[in-house]
């Protein structure tokens, strides 16, 4: 390759962000030019779409040209087609990319790729999370999570939980790991009901036909502003942006309990570790920039960088912990 063609998106990829030191050099060796596939393993149109067409924009607007991401979208199996096709027909290849998020996680924990799991691919980083949400209708009675884990304990199945994720599926899983961190066992009794979508869910407990939200918080903003919705707690480590800063974390609150829906990439296992470093280094780069941060606000997202091997485990770690609550309540084996 000749080294003008590095030099010049060298330059470009340094560009990513004003003012970094010069760490970010390093992410232009080796060079990788031409064309990206970014695969959503969804249709058009969902988050891993947006995801791989945000930061592909992102990516070939300070390429200038050298670099051009094009999203590939390949649904089926719940994202399980993409996640194959990446280990069966791409093991090798520094020129692919694949979003994911904690739908992939809780998939490959409760084995819906069979044959696959979570190690036969390279996590690369997360860029961004739709943080995990409880919330209740403004005239509950419940007035804190601590309240909502007491009657849990008292009786599991006194209330009646909405989500739009199927049983088994992520806003499940939500409130089944609040109550083991909580220290509950029986989470078979918890009631949870799931809705075609977020909206559905917060309209039936705004209305009070059922007691408690499980949702993500770009689709119960507006609600929590209006003040139809009560949260009780941000499921995460750290706290929404203003204006709903006031809402305290699960961790805040003595819970464990990490259930935000991040967003972020994988590559093929065999791929050499320079191209893993470029892209870790320039996927973490694209995450800081004006830009990135921009689409994240206009798109109800939280900042959530985790990259390379922090990430990897990560990952890894969320996929043991699922597993163990899909077992619990009697998803897997």
């Amino acid at each position: 390759m000749k080294t003008r063609t590095k030099t010049k998106l060298a330059l470009a990829t340094a560009s990513l962000i004003i003012g970094m030191t010069s760490g970010l050099s390093n992410a232009a060796e080796p060079l990788i030019t031409g064309k990206v596939d970014c695969i959503a393993p969804a249709g058009p149109g969902g988050g891993w779409d947006f995801t791989c067409r945000s930061i592909g924009r992102l990516l070939n607007n300070f390429s200038h040209g050298d670099l051009t991401v094009q999203t590939l979208n390949m649904p089926g199996a719940g994202g399980g087609v993409g996640f194959a096709h990446m280990i069966t027909k791409r093991s090798h290849d520094p020129k692919v990319l694949a979003a994911a998020s904690t739908a992939t996680t809780a998939r490959l924990a409760q084995n819906q790729f069979p044959g696959m799991s979570s190690d036969m691919v390279r996590w690369v980083g997360a860029i961004g999370t739709d943080p995990g949400i409880i919330a209740v209708s403004k005239d509950s009675d419940i007035d804190s999570l601590a309240t909502l884990i007491t009657r849990l304990k008292n009786d599991p199945s006194s209330l009646t939980f909405a989500g739009a994720s199927a049983i088994g599926g992520w806003d499940h899983l939500k409130i089944l790991m609040t109550a083991h961190s909580a220290g509950l066992s029986d989470l078979k009794q918890i009631k949870y009901l799931s809705y075609n979508n977020g909206g559905s869910a917060v309209t039936q407990v705004v209305g009070g036909h059922i007691d408690v939200l499980v949702g993500v918080a770009s689709s119960t903003k507006g609600f929590i502003e209006s003040g139809d919705l009560k949260p009780l707690a941000v499921l995460g480590h750290d706290r929404l942006s203003p204006p709903l800063d006031s809402i305290p974390t699960s961790f805040e609150l003595g819970l464990d309990v990490e259930a935000s829906n991040w967003r972020g990439f994988y590559m093929p296992k065999e791929v050499p570790e320079e191209a893993y470093q470029w892209w870790v280094n320039n996927l973490k780069a694209a995450s800081q920039t004006d830009e990135w941060k921009q689409t994240m606000v206009q798109n109800g997202l939280e900042p959530f960088s985790l990259f390379g091997e922090d990430f990897d485990q990560f990952v890894n770690k969320q996929v043991g912990s699922l597993a163990t609550i899909s077992k619990e309540i009697g998803i897997i084996k």
